[in-house]
């Protein structure tokens, strides 16, 4: 588990399928411990995060980033927070469900993104330092140092979901954490910027 940002911890566990990096984060924001889209960890990473103090929430960015929420809920005695559009079809215990605009424990905003492999999917933003946004399956971190979408198959319009993805430029931001492959830490809106042109 190792510190990207500011009170930001993130852990990686590599897909042999799709050949990339899955990624959960651990945020310390305001009084909370908050997990994201946590993929599987080693003993270690799980000895890390008992460490601390007590995980208070578990969040997913889409209804294919439950990983390992499940399994943590019940192990951290937490609570899971998932996208209400998705939630019919997800296992997941859930807590509470979340919309568009909705202000979530430690200060984190849904930003919810339309016409995306799922209907719930949905960036986590965050006004801390320069700007954070954190993305599931709406951007991918590959090839390193860049951003791309999911292959067209995945989408029912991939020219509308580009345009779905551009209500994300409205916001000020720096760092881009990626529930795949690898993360932006700086200038990352012009990453963004870049992977949303037309091809």
């Amino acid at each position: 588990m190792k510190q990207v940002l500011p009170r930001i911890w993130q852990w990686s566990w590599f897909s042999e399928e799709k050949q990339i990096d899955f990624n959960g984060y651990l945020l310390e924001v305001g009084e909370h411990r908050i997990l994201v889209d946590p993929p599987p960890l080693t003993s270690i990473e799980m000895a890390q995060l008992r460490q601390g103090e007590q995980i208070d929430y578990i969040i997913l960015t889409n209804r294919d980033h439950e990983r390992e929420a499940q399994t943590l809920k019940t192990e951290l005695n937490c609570q899971v927070i998932i996208p209400e559009s998705d939630a019919a079809e997800m296992s997941v215990q859930a807590d509470k469900t979340f919309k568009d605009g909705e202000l979530l424990p430690g200060g984190i905003w849904v930003i919810h993104l339309a016409d995306q492999k799922s209907p719930g999917e949905s960036a986590l933003y965050l006004e801390q330092g320069k700007g954070l946004l954190i993305v599931g399956d709406a951007l991918i971190g590959k090839p390193s140092g860049a951003l791309s979408l999911l292959p067209s198959e995945k989408y029912a319009d991939i020219a509308k979901a580009r345009e779905g993805l551009r209500r994300l430029l409205k916001y000020t931001f720096d760092s881009l954490l990626v529930g795949d492959g690898a993360p932006i830490l700086t200038n990352a809106k012009a990453a963004v910027e870049e992977a949303l042109q037309p091809s």
